[in-house]
């Protein structure tokens, strides 16, 4: 491997990995090798420009903290973390479409009952939600075990709030023998990214917006079906045609329907205007356990 050139360095890289001992990781290093060189050829890529994208990495990584990761950000912001998500779950028609976890999920949120309050007494426009999750036939999935969290008023999570000493706008609920599971909460808002690093100088520098529109983000798994990740977003929400990671899709944007002060939903009485959201989450029956992956 002597004397190479820009024509024949990469087919040199590429025969040092012919002894890896795992067929997928050298699928994907022999793939990432030959997608980065040619990126440096088309880009025809200067030495003080690849030093200035050494640089804005290394600023990443050391951005990241135990609760910040900047290099999940920008994954997000680049479109990669919605499009392997968009690969890993592709659902037919009428199932309901996934969407990414997020950073804000928790594991030790609460297990509530059927219709309750979930946002702790926190302040905010009083949000009613009933969901239904079926099959593609419209048969109720029972017992299906539902987690559910969104923002505040203010577009800060519970883990932000300071002087909140509990789990708040979040919750583990189960479906009711028709499919049915209900809460009431406060409407979240729309908040922006963090725009403190790296990342935030790559969007301001390509003129990016960096509010995410407001959303509920739920998580569904049930036995015998897929396990669906999912968000709604309200339909009169401004950024949604500009969300910096990409989450929006059609079939997630639920409207969000005002109602007076009196009775609520599911014999319920308010001295206040609400909010009511409703939607029907279809679920894909589990694919059979996959074979050896084709090398």
């Amino acid at each position: 491997m002597r004397d190479l050139t820009d024509d024949t360095i990469t087919a040199a890289v590429l025969s040092t990995m012919r002894d890896t001992k795992d067929p997928r990781l050298a699928e994907i290093l022999r793939a990432l090798v030959r997608h980065v060189h040619d990126f440096v050829r088309e880009t025809g890529l200067t030495e003080q420009e690849w030093a200035r994208g050494v640089d804005h990495l290394t600023r990443t990584g050391q951005t990241c903290t135990p609760t910040r990761q900047e290099f999940i950000l920008l994954s997000d912001v680049l479109g990669v973390t919605m499009l392997v998500d968009a690969i890993g779950h592709r659902r037919s028609a009428g199932a309901t479409q996934n969407s990414v976890l997020g950073p804000f999920f928790r594991d030790d949120r609460p297990y509530l009952h059927d219709g309750a309050d979930i946002s702790r007494g926190l302040s905010g426009t009083l949000l009613f939600f009933e969901g239904r999750v079926t099959d593609h036939h419209g048969t109720q999935v029972t017992d299906a075990q539902v987690d559910v969290w969104h923002s505040n008023a203010d577009g800060h999570y519970d883990v932000d709030v300071p002087d909140l000493s509990e789990p708040a706008m979040r919750a583990l609920l189960r479906t009711d023998g028709q499919g049915r599971f209900r809460f009431r909460s406060i409407r979240p808002a729309s908040y922006p990214i963090p725009d403190d690093g790296p990342v935030g100088e790559m969007m301001r520098a390509t003129g990016r917006s960096v509010m995410r529109p407001a959303h509920v983000h739920l998580r569904i798994v049930a036995p015998g079906f897929q396990d669906v990740t999912t968000t709604l977003f309200p339909s009169d929400d401004p950024y949604l045609d500009h969300d910096p990671v990409f989450g929006v899709k059609q079939s997630l944007v639920a409207a969000y329907q005002d109602h007076a002060a009196g009775a609520g939903p599911y014999g319920t009485t308010t001295d206040e205007p609400y909010i009511l959201l409703r939607h029907t989450f279809v679920l894909e029956p589990a694919s059979p356990t996959p074979g050896p992956r084709p090398v």
